[in-house]
């Protein structure tokens, strides 16, 4: 008797535990912004522009070094303090998933802690309002199985390959969920490439934010040209220009494919062409 007597006061507190979880997680604000300046970060006005979005998809090309990760770590601690969400993470490695997972919990000791932890792991982070967050690295065969996902994101996705992708967005199917891909840019491939470059008017769902590296006040003019100067004009472009630039030794370009290929047709091409089949 003591005994069960014993579990059920340990059930209660659990659910006081919760409730209390709950409560305190209503008392922060819901508003990311004013979460980041909570957590002591003076967001950029394009982290603004990318915290406030509701967009279901929003596609971030970003310089290095920009404060891209900082700012997807705010917009996990804001959903994971709605109670009962589930992020998750996915990147092109361990290590890259790990650092993300490490931000977000810097970004929720800033605040406060304002929800105990159920566990948390070097991947995984569970809460006592139910929110949970899951970190993946690069593997399609432990990320299957899980659904229900409130906020996808996709860490420098242009290097997760479409395989992976192709595996984890299936999550967004019945929950309604949001995707989040940051990046640099990696030459004008896959399936992050190829949702940048989609017309707006065929996916308006999708918002793009851009930020080069001279829109940051935090990295320098002088580093910037010593940059240039130092890995050559492709990989500036890249790396800190936002440009998708074709693969190195590549013989003809990414717009000259483009301007050889037409969606009309005239009839004399047409005859030609039905000469030629036969």
């Amino acid at each position: 008797m003591a005994a069960v007597i014993a579990r059920l006061e340990r059930l209660e507190r659990a659910v006081a535990a919760r409730r209390q979880a709950a409560e305190r997680s209503k008392a922060f604000p819901s508003d990311p912004v004013a979460l980041a300046r909570l957590a002591g970060l003076k967001p950029d006005p394009w982290q603004i522009q990318a915290l406030t979005s509701r967009a279901q998809t929003l596609l971030l090309c970003c310089s290095r070094q920009v404060g891209k990760s900082s700012m997807v770590a705010v917009l996990i601690v804001t959903t994971l303090l709605q109670g009962e969400r589930t992020v998750v993470i996915v990147s092109p490695s361990e290590r890259q998933s790990k650092e993300l997972l490490r931000k977000v919990l810097t970004v929720w000791r800033k605040i406060g802690r304002p929800v105990p932890y159920e566990s948390v792991t070097r991947t995984s982070l569970e809460l006592a309002n139910h929110s949970r967050l899951e970190a993946f690295p690069a593997n399609e065969d432990t990320i299957r199985g899980v659904s229900s996902v409130d906020l996808l994101i996709a860490e420098e996705a242009a290097m997760v390959d479409d395989a992976l992708f192709n595996s984890v967005s299936p999550m967004l199917a019945v929950s309604g969920g949001r995707l989040l891909a940051p990046s640099t840019p990696k030459g004008q491939r896959g399936w992050w490439y190829g949702l940048w470059s989609t017309p707006e008017a065929e996916d308006p769902d999708i918002e793009r934010v851009e930020v080069t590296a001279d829109q940051c006040p935090r990295i320098s003019p002088l580093f910037l040209a010593r940059e240039r100067r130092r890995i050559g004009e492709r990989w500036y472009r890249q790396e800190y220009m936002c440009g998708f630039e074709d693969a190195e030794g590549a013989v003809f370009r990414g717009e000259d494919f483009a301007a050889a290929y037409t969606d009309s047709v005239n009839e004399l091409d047409l005859e030609v062409f039905k000469q030629w089949a036969s």
